[in-house]
């Protein structure tokens, strides 16, 4: 199955690089405003593609989109171009909407132009308010937007690693937006079905400092990773590639991912059943009353950013 991938900087090379390590498409497409450099992370590649599973890639045109099933979309500036990088700034992410939403006007049509049936999976930042931009300026598309999966993933390795257990046998989740106001639900964290908190705590330990030093930490881990690196990429890389790929293997997987949810009125990220159309099947997590309240504010700083512009905008 052909997937396609539009931006070809750091985080699109890097989606490319899980993507073709993990087997995520029988062939996978990059496609950039400047194909010298979609042919250049494509030809770097190429060369280490024979260690790992069966696959195409090749670096294209917009024209060479047609048949993908999935055009994950990446282009747009980073969290460190858009100047997103204060730990201080409520808007986070979403600061950057205005200038990726520009960026969108132009790619989106292209995008659906040439590949119709495809569904769209936004990474740019912010992903959650630009699937709705792109749902906006594709409205028969099926849009997607990464979400809170990797966040869930940050959550599930700090709790694992604060009580010396493997992160894959931490179940915990967070839904909301992918940015500032995104929930943490930690009602529902279990390692093997006892409740992390206030369960499985070392002794002495406070279940409000516990929460809240790890929710610092993975609410600001983009900004300690671009404070080290530059670009937040590896981790959305792989998350990326496994979304792709439950898509191309229509694994029928629930993971947190942004999709529309009419009930709040903005694409979220809820638990969700992901296949070969996308999501077939939202769930709504057993939140206590503040988590939901929570969640409904989370849904209002995304209407209020998706408000202050439109698909038709200068």
């Amino acid at each position: 199955m052909k997937a396609a991938i539009v931006g070809a900087g750091a985080v699109g090379a890097a989606c490319l690089f899980a993507m073709a390590m993990r087997g995520s498409a029988d062939e996978i497409v990059l496609v950039n405003r400047n194909r010298a450099k979609a042919r250049g992370v494509v030809t770097d590649l190429q060369y280490g593609v024979a260690l790992g599973p069966r696959v195409a890639i090749r670096d294209g045109t917009y024209g060479d989109l047609h048949g993908a099933h999935v055009v994950v979309i990446t282009a747009g500036l980073n969290e460190k171009e858009g100047g997103a990088t204060s730990r201080d700034d409520p808007a986070g992410r979403l600061r950057l909407l205005a200038a990726n939403a520009s960026v969108y006007r132009d790619i989106v049509p292209r995008i659906v132009e040439a590949a119709p049936e495809a569904v769209l999976l936004v990474v740019t930042d912010p992903p959650d308010a630009l699937a709705d931009f792109a749902r906006a300026l594709a409205p028969r598309s099926r849009v997607l937007s990464s979400g809170t999966f990797l966040d869930s993933l940050r959550l599930r390795f700090h709790i694992g690693a604060r009580l010396g257990i493997d992160a894959r046998s931490v179940e915990a989740l967070v839904v909301g937006e992918h940015g500032t106001s995104q929930v943490y639900a930690w009602s529902g964290a279990r390692i093997g079905g006892a409740p992390v908190v206030p369960s499985l705590l070392p002794r002495g330990q406070d279940g409000e400092s516990f929460k809240r030093e790890i929710e610092e930490t993975v609410r600001f881990a983009n900004i300690s990773i671009i404070e080290g690196t530059g670009a937040s990429q590896l981790g959305i890389g792989i998350a990326t590639a496994r979304i792709v790929e439950a898509m191309t293997g229509d694994e029928g997987i629930v993971i947190p991912i942004g999709s529309y949810q009419r009930k709040y009125g903005v694409t979220l990220s809820l638990p969700s059943r992901l296949g070969r159309d996308g999501v077939s099947e939202v769930l709504l997590p057993d939140l206590d009353e503040a988590e939901l309240a929570a969640l409904d504010a989370s849904a209002q700083a995304l209407r209020r950013a998706r408000e202050a512009i439109t698909p038709g905008a200068g």
